[in-house]
């Protein structure tokens, strides 16, 4: 995002209010490093009254282990935000979805695609410290500040093919071109699809993403970009998951036109969640691990 969205959206003053996610990243590394040392206090608890120096020593062993559960990017996020005067777009409420659902998964490493770069990076890149955060932006000269200030980011920039006042347009070209449909729908390499992101670093197509943040790209004018495109390609990473699992994906903005509409065409009403704010957040099964009914051919280019 840059521009009019950009300041409006991402610079809000850092009121005592808005403090409130700086302690919810503390907390995600507390708890973390908690759980650590509640289950290193639990081993060594038998021998408390029996070898007391022992147990002392393990205690500070535990202390220190606590310590390393914390990662530089973590500690990088606290710093930040702690000390600045700009704070995430979303709302606490509109992070607690997608902090909730890292907690939940918190047994595993996980990949982690986020579409825009911005003063919320360090946060999401910080939900996910043994995982895989890979950011998408856009803009490069946006691409080059925010990586001079977070340089630990892990990003590439992208092209789209798309402008916002081609949406409805847009809509009509997937109905009718079969390279779009979700039966043969494909990314990389598919140009017939205009809706496709078909030329997006190899590292995309390479991983299985288990949550996905759609923030990206700006859509505010008729020029922008659009995020049309990032929900589709969205919904056809997640259907062709091949792992277990769903994948979650998190839309912003729904308060917009384009994004609801493009949400219920091809993220589907049936797999939304939750929804807060101007966030939505859906969980989308692999056609895989799905067993419905052949649509007939009138129906075979809908995704819901």
């Amino acid at each position: 995002m840059q521009g009019n969205e950009r300041t409006k959206t991402r610079y809000y003053n850092l009121l005592p209010e808005n403090r409130c996610f700086v302690w919810l990243l503390t907390g995600l590394a507390i708890i973390a490093a908690s759980l650590f040392t509640a289950t290193t206090l639990l081993q060594t608890s038998d021998t408390t009254f029996l070898c007391p120096l022992t147990t002392k020593t393990r205690f500070a062993s535990a202390q220190q282990s606590t310590a390393a559960t914390t990662t530089p990017l973590q500690l990088r996020a606290i710093l930040h935000y702690a000390t600045s005067h700009i704070v995430p777009q979303q709302s606490l409420s509109e992070i607690t979805i997608t902090f909730d659902v890292f907690k939940s998964l918190q047994h595993r490493p996980l990949n982690f695609l986020v579409f825009g770069l911005g003063h919320d990076s360090l946060m999401w890149a910080s939900l996910n410290p043994t995982g895989t955060t890979l950011f998408l932006e856009e803009d490069p000269k946006w691409f080059h500040t925010v990586l001079a200030a977070a340089p630990d980011l892990h990003a590439h920039t992208v092209r789209y093919r798309t402008q916002l006042q081609e949406a409805d347009e847009l809509l009509q070209h997937y109905r009718k071109e079969e390279a779009c449909w979700p039966a043969r729908a494909t990314l990389k390499g598919n140009d017939k699809c205009r809706l496709a992101l078909h030329d997006l670093p190899e590292e995309v197509y390479e991983r299985e993403w288990d949550l996905v943040m759609i923030d990206a790209p700006r859509g505010y004018f008729a020029e922008a970009p659009g995020r049309m495109a990032a929900i589709f390609s969205a919904a056809v990473m997640a259907r062709g998951r091949k792992g277990s699992g769903v994948t979650h994906v998190f839309l912003h903005d729904v308060n917009r036109r384009v994004e609801k509409l493009y949400a219920e065409e091809f993220l589907c009403r049936k797999n939304l969640v939750k929804g807060v704010g101007r966030l939505w957040h859906f969980q989308i099964p692999a056609v895989a691990n799905t067993t419905t009914a052949v649509p007939d051919h009138d129906d075979a280019h809908r995704f819901c």
